[in-house]
C-alpha cells in the first residue's frame, strides 16, 4: 500500500527468491511446463493468467526457474506470441 502524502511504495514490495533453481518437492519436467503452457494459451489467457494457473493449480511459483525461460518467451517459439493473444474489441 503506498503512502498517502507520498508517491513511494517503501520498501515493501514484492522481490524474486534468491534461490534461482526449483524446489526439490517439484516433481514436473519442463517439457511438462511447456504444454501446460502451450495449452492454457489456446484456451486464450494471457501470460499472466498462465502464471496464476501454473502458481495456484501445480505449485511452479517461477517459470523461468524450471524451464529456463519466460512464459511468453516460450508461447513465441511454439509460435503463441503476440498475435494470437491480441483481444478484439468490436
Amino acid at each position: 500500500m503506498g503512502c498517502m502524502h507520498s508517491r513511494g511504495k517503501g520498501m515493501s514490495s514484492s522481490a524474486l527468491p534468491y534461490k534461482r533453481t526449483p524446489h526439490s518437492w517439484l516433481k514436473i519436467s519442463n517439457q511438462e511446463v511447456e504444454d501446460h503452457i502451450c495449452k492454457l494459451a489456446k484456451k486464450a489467457l494471457t501470460p499472466s493468467q498462465i502464471g496464476v494457473i501454473l502458481r495456484d493449480s501445480h505449485g511452479i511459483g517461477q517459470v523461468k526457474s524450471v524451464t529456463g525461460s519466460k512464459v511468453l518467451r516460450i508461447l513465441k517459439g511454439h509460435g503463441l506470441g503476440h498475435e494470437s493473444l491480441k483481444i478484439c474489441t468490436i
